[in-house]
Parts: C-alpha cells; structure tokens; sequence
C-alpha cells in the first residue's frame, strides 16, 4: 500500500491511464504535488501560468486523445479557476476529472482562509459526480468513481481533497460493515440499436431522393462508415464545427461547414433536401437546418439527451456513430440517380472558388480571409489545427481544406476565448511529433495567449516536432463583437468598448526566445507562412489585418440587413471602411477573379 493518501491517488490514477497532469501549487494541494514528484518519471506535471489554462488543455487534450483529461488545482481561488475550461469540457462532452484541494477539515465551514464550499462550486459543472474525501478509506472509491464515471458518460467529475487528508498515511478499506472496495477498470463497447430500430431508420432513408447528412463531434472516429453511408444514399456531407475533422474537405460531395459560419453550399443542400441523416451533432443553430415539416429525419447519437432536440426526427437512434452505421448500411438500398449529387458537387465547387476569391479581395492592410488561405494550402500532414472564438473560428471554418489525418478542435458549446493555446499546446504534449497550428484573435492573444507563451518557451525543447505556430489575427479590436452589435441589435461601433491596443506580439515572442513575425503586406503572407511553418522552434505570427471585412454568414436575412443598415446610419465610426470592404466581398462573389482555380 502507498504509504500516503496522496501517493495512493497517484499510484492510482497512473493506474487508470493518466500520464499527465496540468496544474499549479499551492498549499492547498501540497501533499499532492509532493507526491507527484514522487512519480515525475511516469506522470509528467505540465505548469501553467493559470489554473483555467489546465482545466482548457485537460479538455483540449480529451479532444485529440478520446483519453480522459486531468487537472488540478489548489483551494480557494485555484479551484475558482478551472471552472471556464472545465465547463468548455462539459458542454462540449468531454471527460475531464478534477482533483482539488482544501482546507483542512477542521477549518471547513469556519470562515477560514481559503474556505469555500468547493460541493456547491462545482455541482454543476460536475454534476455527474463531486465528492468530498473525508477519510483515507474514502480515497479508492472517489478515485476510481470519477474516473469510470468521466469515461462512461463523457462528462466532467471532481475529487476535493483536503491538504491535511492528503498527507495522512494510506490504509486499505477493512472488512466490515460500512466500507466499500472499489477496482480500476472499465470495458466499453460500441452501443448498437436493434434491428428493429435500425430497419425504421433504413426505411426512411430509401425513400428519400435528396439526402442531406449533417455531422459533428461523434462522426469523428466514423469517417468511413459516413462515406459509405454518403456513398449509398448519394448524399452531400454538411459538418458542424466540431466535425470538421470528420470528412475530409477534398470530397467533392462534402459541402463544408454549416451556419453562420458556413458555405453556401451547406445552406442550399439543407434548403433543398428531403431527408436529413444528423450523426454526432448537437448543432444549435436550426435556421439554417430544413424547416420543420420539409425533411423527414433520422438522428443517431451516443447521448439519448442530445436525440431529436434541434429537429423533429422520424427516428432517433441511440448508438456509437460507427458501430451503428455498419449496422445500417446493409439494408440502405443504392440511389439511382445522381442529379442530386450532381447539383450538391456543383454547389462545392463554386464554394471553394468563392472562397478563393473572397481571400484576394483588396483590404487593409491585410485581408484576414487570404491568412486562412495562405495556411490552407500549406498545411503539413496530420497537422492539429487550433481556433479560437472570433473571427478567427470564421476563417477556420470556411477557409481550411482539412485532409484525411488531420484534426482541429474550437471550443464548441461554450465558445470561450482563450481556448485556441490551450488546445494547441494540449496536441503538442500528447502528440509531439505532430506540427500545430493555433489561430488566436488579438482579444485572446491579451486576455491568457501571451502569458501562455512562457508555458510554451518552458516545454517546448521536449516535443519532438518543435512546430507549434501561432498566428494572431491582429486587426486591433474585439471585431466578432463589434458585428455581432452591429448584425443583431444595430448598434453602431463603440471604440471604447471594442479598440483593443496594438502590441508587438511578434517582438514578445522572441524575447522569449521564440521564433517570431510581423506582417503587413498581404504579398508576404505566405512566405510568413512557410517560415513559421520550417521554423526550428515555436514560432508567433503577427498577422495586421483588416477588422472591416465582414464575416457574412451565406444567407443574409432582412433583420440582419436593417441591423446592418442600422448601424451604419446610426454613426459607426468606420462606416466608410465597412461599406468599401462589404461591396468588395460582395462583388468578389458576384464577379469572381478566379485567382488560383
């Protein structure tokens, strides 16, 4: 047996898997850092410059891994701050488990320093399981429940340890009355509907003659079975943004993302369709889904809760998307006919071009479209790709062409800021061979990216591909809020809420001893791109774009229009640059320049 409490837990969590574990001392976990560096040599302990970091590159790590994500943190403020990435996890169903710490046990519940009600704190984002140690005999059980439970449903759980429990001696559970004896271990198989269900869903298929297949997260790992899937039905492939890496985007029926953030080519095949096949997603977003009543639907997805939620669905099938489409396809009958998949390869093909020209349309000083673009095409194989919530998720969206092998993840559900570094470095550390690319808005840059980048400076000589580049979009402004005011309530631009200072975050980099990059002109974006990308460490890009160039969703609806018009009639102090810079996309879709087709 581990000779203390803390030793015990981790003896056991290695037991369960865990190899890392992002964190920052403090007293109130000091028995458990003490032990950690018991076993640095087979758990490794990554420290960030703030909690809130470890809890974003636990659930950064889940997302590239599908292995449980594991954070710490000390009590009182420690604990405070892992909750945003910890709810980043949740919504976005990630496994993360928690382990925090507290007070003494005699000083709960005495207003002392530090002590805070750590149960009411996190019941919420880990309400499928929080618990207290109290004793040493408690210990397994918490351990092993959070652990199995995290894995099971996918959610976030938390052990909450206080510092003077976490120093006593470790002894096993006796055998009476009372005690409970706990083992690691837990064996999941594929969830698959009955034939019944299945046969339901098959039918609802066949009959359809313009199928729509719409994917998310849990297609991920299903990436052939859709193709067959897609294959048989002659259906197009729409994905929302966590399934980007699904399909890759060089298939010429996968029409790209969908919503605000996607391609026309989504938007008209689920106007057009008359069946919708939904896998993995839990896309919000139903405007811009079929309307009620025009598709008949069939939904399959692994969380009974997330079934027939953004659409009325004929059939919900609850099941692994894999393991549940091999089930499906050999009683999908062949479609006939393929002006369908005629009409949807059409529809891509003038998307991508759109998007080609929109990246060269003139702007100042830098068209933040043509930075997506430049990175697209150079993008190295089994790239990790990185957003974060802003302009930046736009241009990732629409302007990357994934291929087969590589992953990207934006924080979903939550859409915090912040995450992209996060997630990146979380790739790096499980992934070291593996280059990765983070897109960081200025806003995120000042708000944790720069402190993050002496995280970065501190590590990065261990990873085995030292390519971690990180491009920020400098336009000097929070500018998916300014449009976001502007689109939706037609307020115009209020500098003093949206200005953000101009920093030399390339300069910052190197101080650090980084490799680093300004850059100003549009023509030397990608020779920028390809340094950063050759380059022999961590490398910063200082991108100045334009905040002006409108991130248009592919179909403008007239409230949309007015708040528009709204905004600008309303004094927007950069009325004259948006009208140039919204006429100038606009044209460049309605007369393309066919630059690069």
């Amino acid at each position: 047996m581990a000779s203390t409490v803390s030793d015990f837990i981790w003896n056991r969590v290695h037991d369960w898997g865990v190899r890392r574990v992002y964190g920052y001392p403090g007293d109130g976990i000091g028995g458990l850092i003490a032990a950690l560096q018991r076993r640095e040599d087979d758990i490794e302990f990554v420290q960030v410059r703030h909690e809130e970091t470890a809890s974003l590159m636990a659930s950064g790590e889940t997302r590239f891994t599908g292995e449980v994500g594991m954070c710490i943190a000390t009590s009182g403020p420690g604990a405070v701050h892992l909750l945003n990435g910890l709810y980043d996890a949740r919504l976005d169903h990630r496994p993360v488990v928690a382990l925090v710490g507290q007070q003494a046990r005699s000083a709960m519940g005495s207003h002392y320093q530090q002590d805070l009600d750590l149960q009411s704190l996190f019941k919420d984002v880990a309400g499928a399981y929080i618990e207290t140690a109290t004793v040493p005999a408690q210990v397994p059980h918490l351990i092993d429940r959070a652990f199995r439970i995290a894995i099971a449903e996918r959610r976030v759980t938390c052990v909450i340890l206080p510092n003077d429990l976490q120093l006593e001696s470790m002894a096993a559970p006796s055998r009476e009355h009372g005690m409970t004896h706990s083992g690691v271990g837990i064996e999941l198989s594929p969830a698959v509907p009955a034939m019944a269900a299945l046969q339901r869903a098959a039918d609802v298929l066949n009959a359809g003659e313009k199928v729509a297949i719409l994917v998310g997260a849990g297609a991920v790992n299903a990436t052939d079975a859709v193709l067959a899937t897609a294959e048989k039905l002659k259906a197009g492939v729409a994905k929302a943004l966590l399934g980007k890496a699904a399909i890759a985007d060089d298939v010429a029926f996968c029409t790209g993302s969908i919503g605000l953030l996607g391609t026309k080519a989504s938007w008209d095949m689920m106007q057009d369709c008359d069946t919708l096949l939904m896998i993995g997603s839990g896309f919000p977003y139903t405007e811009f889904l079929p309307k009620p009543g025009q598709a008949r639907g069939v939904q399959i997805d692994i969380d009974a809760g997330m079934l027939g939620l953004r659409y009325p669905m004929e059939v919900n099938l609850i099941g692994d998307a894999a393991a549940t489409l091999e089930a499906l396809l050999p009683l999908l009958e062949p479609k006939i006919g393929d002006d369908w998949r005629r009409t949807i390869e059409t529809n891509v093909s003038e998307s991508w071009q759109e998007v080609r020209d929109s990246a060269f349309v003139e702007a100042s000083p830098i068209n933040p479209q043509r930075v997506a673009y430049e990175l697209s095409e150079r993008l190295p194989e089994r790239s990790i790709i990185t957003a974060d919530s802003g302009t930046t998720t736009v241009w990732y969206a629409r302007h990357l062409r994934f291929r087969r092998g590589m992953m990207g993840s934006v924080s979903g559900t939550l859409s915090t800021m912040g995450c992209a570094i996060p997630y990146a470095m979380a790739a790096k550390f499980a992934h070291s061979d593996r280059p990765a690319v983070a897109l960081v808005g200025d806003g995120a840059m000042q708000m944790n990216g720069i402190n993050e980048l002496v995280t970065i400076a501190k590590y990065w000589k261990r990873w085995a591909d030292p390519r971690l580049v990180i491009m920020v979009l400098n336009n000097r402004e929070l500018a998916y809020v300014t449009w976001e005011e502007r689109i939706q309530a037609g307020d115009p631009k209020w500098p003093a809420s949206q200005d953000l200072p101009d920093l030399p975050y390339a300069d910052i980099a190197k101080l650090m001893g980084l490799g680093g990059r300004r850059v100003d002109d549009p023509e030397q974006v990608g020779p920028a791109w390809d340094e950063a990308l050759a380059a022999d460490r961590p490398f910063v890009l200082d991108m100045v774009t334009d905040p002006n160039v409108p991130p248009l969703p592919p179909h403008i609806t007239f409230a949309q229009a007015r708040g528009f018009a709204g905004a600008l009639a309303g004094g927007d102090p950069e009325a004259a640059s948006i009208v140039t810079n919204t006429a100038r996309s606009l044209f460049g879709k309605l007369l393309p320049t066919r630059r690069g087709s």
